[in-house]
């Protein structure tokens, strides 16, 4: 009778412990969607949005760190034209734009100071 009373337990403690894997495999998966998954969906969207919202005119810095003034923009291309020199105009991606401040900003921004 012993015998019996001491493999029931342990089936009954073996069952536990299979839903505590299942509980803590949820857990991390959970885990993993929140630190990860979420902040990555959320950071494409805003670049989505950030490039097409881009307009002829606006300032733009490029993946590469330089600073630009959009001439043209197409479906999947822009044309920046760099520096002081006008002659200095070359067409891009529109994935190689980083960052983009809107003319209206920069020329509020002028007259304030």
């Amino acid at each position: 009778m012993l015998l019996l009373s001491t493999s029931s337990t342990s089936a009954a403690g073996g069952l536990m412990g299979g839903g505590m894997m299942v509980v803590w495999l949820v857990a991390m998966i959970a885990l993993l969607y929140f630190m990860m998954i979420r902040p990555q969906k959320k950071e494409q969207k805003r670049v989505t949005a950030m490039l097409s919202d881009m307009e002829v005119g606006d300032a733009v810095v490029t993946t590469g760190g330089f600073y630009g003034i959009l001439i043209d923009i197409t479906d999947d291309d822009v044309i920046v034209e760099f520096g002081n020199n006008k002659n200095c105009r070359i067409p891009m991606r529109k994935a190689a734009i980083a960052e983009v401040e809107k003319a209206s900003a920069a020329i509020a921004t002028d007259e304030s100071k």
